[in-house]
């Protein structure tokens, strides 16, 4: 009787031979809680015995059962990675982690505050004060005040194996041990043999077979220490005076910046097509969304969602460079005759208004026509489209309120996902070189780095990280205000330069900076009440105001950042 529309009767009808199917495949429901449930008890067990060097369990699980008993406790364990001094990590990082090992998890509060609240000790105190600082449901605010607002999720259906555990409990200790850290040992993940899984999993006619290929022995249960007894009596350690964590953690600088090495900058970058290469100048206009033509177009698949290089690594080899003069945009790619589109704003009686979607905002665009949409296809290998942003929609169709800022004006922005600028610091950017060469077989060069965090201001400061603690810069005439840091996705591990990927850049970044995968920060300048006069050079000198008695709100989008 609560049915919006006609009863799905087809779906109904198709139930009885979905459940007949079901019983054919698997032997029953009966047969599947044997099977999920021996998936889920085995990496329960492995996964809360896992500890640090120093005693620390490296995961938190949030259960009401001890995994004993099928009828009590279904195949899904809930829980947050820990570090080695007992802090939550950001259920972000671990779900960007997660993606670069081919892992889906889901996380945040799992449409089910009551139990989230009563897991991590939230109150309802708690949950206003959240609000209040711009978490919502289903974004990646994963920490307040070093608190988690969620947790991690990992389930087991019938079609599940042995392996799929495995590769997960791997992934666990590949990501937050080293092999001096782990004390129950490789072995001890894979010791049941491979061998034992059918090599069709999806068939159990014999269903009898299901559970015992994964069962782990009371015995063997009674050698592993219970999740209390391992971490019951367990404290943080004092930090230790030297490591890498401290040598890149998020380190406050004085109130007063010292005198020392004037900061200035140094490179300047824009992107006048979304995930698409870097064009580099000394100096360039600003408008008021940001660099002139910084992210004005980008490209669509046949469906029309936009690409990234999440999708297609293949758009950092597609250059797009800007002529004021003559008032076009040049774009190349290896085996391809360069192709120019012009920068006058088609938007007219000929162009098409569609409206498309960065990351949760909505965004109006026309398309630029058959002839660049067929060089994309053909370079990309998959049919697509250029489009770009109207420019008679602007102020309409994509804007941020920021808190922090002095205006109450809302800020315009491109097609860019969070900020009108994305800043880095090259004494950051070297600090962060060391730890990565140090687990790479080949270090990378300073530049490749640069590029694969997709700055639009590099700047030269003599602190590494120093950049975290400022609350406004200045750039000659132009006033910005820091609205957050940038969290960090698997863009960062795309060489810009071939389209290969390599996951231990983030893994790296990760482990370098402790509980989060920040670098670099957004900026957002103010609305302009004058002709777009100003420009931005490199050399200019860059002039900080410390964050101390100011409040600066992160960004508050529901998407993964850093994805153009």
């Amino acid at each position: 009787r609560f049915e919006d529309g006609t009863v799905s009767f087809l779906d109904i009808i198709a139930l009885k031979h979905g459940f007949d199917v079901l019983e054919k495949l698997t032997g029953g429901m009966e047969k599947i809680k044997q099977h999920t449930f021996a998936l889920a008890h085995y990496t329960y067990t492995v996964l809360s015995n896992l500890k640090y060097a120093n005693g620390a369990p490296v995961v938190r699980i949030y259960s009401d059962t001890d995994f004993r008993n099928p009828d009590a406790q279904g195949p899904i364990i809930n829980f947050n990675v820990l570090d080695e001094n007992g802090q939550v990590l950001g259920f972000s990082q671990v779900d960007s982690m997660a993606s670069l090992h081919n892992i889906h998890v889901r996380t945040g509060c799992f449409c089910n505050t009551g139990a989230c609240q009563m897991h991590l000790d939230i109150s309802n105190e708690d949950i206003q004060r959240n609000l209040q600082a711009g978490h919502v449901c289903g974004d990646n605010i994963d920490l307040l005040d070093g608190r988690p607002t969620g947790s991690v999720r990992i389930s087991f259906g019938y079609m599940s194996s042995f392996e799929d555990a495995q590769t997960f409990l791997n992934f666990i200790i590949a990501t937050r041990l080293s092999n001096s850290d782990a004390e129950i040992p490789l072995q001890s993940v894979t010791k049941l043999p491979t061998e034992s899984v059918p090599d069709d999993h999806l068939s159990f006619n014999k269903a009898d077979e299901l559970s015992p290929i994964l069962q782990i022995s009371d015995r063997e249960l009674g050698n592993i220490p219970s999740e209390a007894e391992t971490t019951g009596s367990w404290q943080p350690p004092e930090p230790e005076a030297e490591s890498m964590r401290a040598a890149v953690s998020e380190t406050a600088v004085p109130t007063c910046r010292k005198g020392g090495k004037p900061i200035t900058v140094a490179k300047i970058y824009l992107y006048p097509i979304k995930s698409c290469s870097a064009f580099e100048v000394t100096e360039w206009p600003v408008g008021n969304q940001g660099l002139l033509y910084d992210r004005n177009w980008m490209v669509v698949n046949q469906n029309g969602v936009c690409m990234t290089q999440k999708q297609e690594p293949r758009l950092c080899l597609v250059s797009p460079s800007i002529d004021l003069k003559q008032k076009i945009m040049v774009i190349q790619a290896e085996g391809m005759d360069p192709i120019s589109v012009p920068l006058e704003d088609n938007t007219g009686k000929e162009a098409v208004i569609c409206e498309s979607k960065v990351c949760s905002h909505r965004v109006k665009t026309y398309d630029c026509g058959e002839r660049i949409a067929g060089w994309l296809s053909a370079f990309l290998g998959r049919p697509c489209r250029l489009i770009r942003q109207s420019s008679d929609m602007k102020s309409k169709s994509h804007q941020k309120n920021t808190k922090g800022l002095s205006s109450a004006k809302s800020i315009s922005l491109s097609l860019v996902n969070e900020a009108q600028y994305l800043l880095i610091n090259v004494a950051s950017i070297l600090q962060l070189k060391e730890h990565i060469s140090a687990r790479l077989k080949e270090p990378l060069e300073i530049e490749e780095l640069i590029q694969r965090f997709r700055a639009n201001i590099v700047i030269s400061a003599s602190e590494s990280f120093e950049e975290e603690e400022w609350a406004e810069i200045s750039i000659g005439a132009l006033q910005f205000q820091v609205v957050g840091p940038c969290s960090r996705c698997q863009i960062i591990c795309i060489d810009q330069q071939s389209g290969e990927r390599n996951k231990e850049i983030l893994q790296s970044l990760s482990a370098a900076r402790g509980r989060k995968t920040n670098f670099g920060i957004y900026l957002m300048n103010q609305p302009f009440c004058s002709s777009f006069s100003d420009t931005l050079s490199v050399g200019s000198q860059v002039l900080p105001v410390l964050k101390e008695n100011t409040e600066i709100q992160p960004p508050t989008s529901s998407e993964e950042k850093c994805s153009g």
